[in-house]
């Protein structure tokens, strides 16, 4: 177990985590893109809880257009940066707020009929889970160690206070 923990750090992980939420946000991002029928309007028309007007509201035959293209637009923002590992930070707050969006016009508290979603939650649903790990990744950004900023940045000079 020594041995696999010296391999192994919470960095890797860190990695690992960046790498499967950006692929996620990418890939639900590009099948919205390239699906004519896809449309947000099902799921904003079908909102509960106390934003249920404001959800309503972006269903409107003038602003569902940009909706929906903020949405993919967004995914595919998010899923770039963090699996190429740049703009990390900028990634993870754009996927923290989308991510509280989704859980706001569909909250899983326990009084509030649950219509169009994946399953019974009891205050924490998988939208809520994925918003903070995003939380972890804006902490914890990884490009350096792992990503475009480690393959085009600039080797460290190391000082003689450092080398000894």
């Amino acid at each position: 177990m020594e041995r696999i923990r010296k391999r192994w750090d919470l960095k890797d992980t860190i990695v690992v985590l960046r790498l499967f939420i950006g692929w996620h946000f990418l890939y639900e991002g590009v099948i919205k893109l390239y699906n004519p029928e896809w449309t947000s309007f099902g799921y904003l028309a079908s909102s509960q809880g106390p934003l249920k007007s404001v959800f309503a509201a972006l269903t409107a035959e003038a602003i569902l257009p940009w909706v929906d293209a903020l949405n993919w637009a967004t995914l595919i923002f998010v899923g770039v940066t963090l699996l190429l590992g740049i703009w990390e930070k900028w990634g993870a707050f754009a996927g923290m707020g989308l991510l509280a969006l989704y859980y706001l016009a569909h909250p899983s508290f326990p009084w509030v009929t649950q219509l169009n979603v994946e399953g019974s939650y009891w205050f924490i649903n998988k939208n809520l889970i994925e918003l903070v790990a995003c939380m972890v990744l804006f902490q914890f950004p990884t490009g350096h160690y792992f990503g475009l900023p480690r393959v085009f940045g600039k080797k460290k000079v190391l000082t003689k206070t450092e080398i000894s």
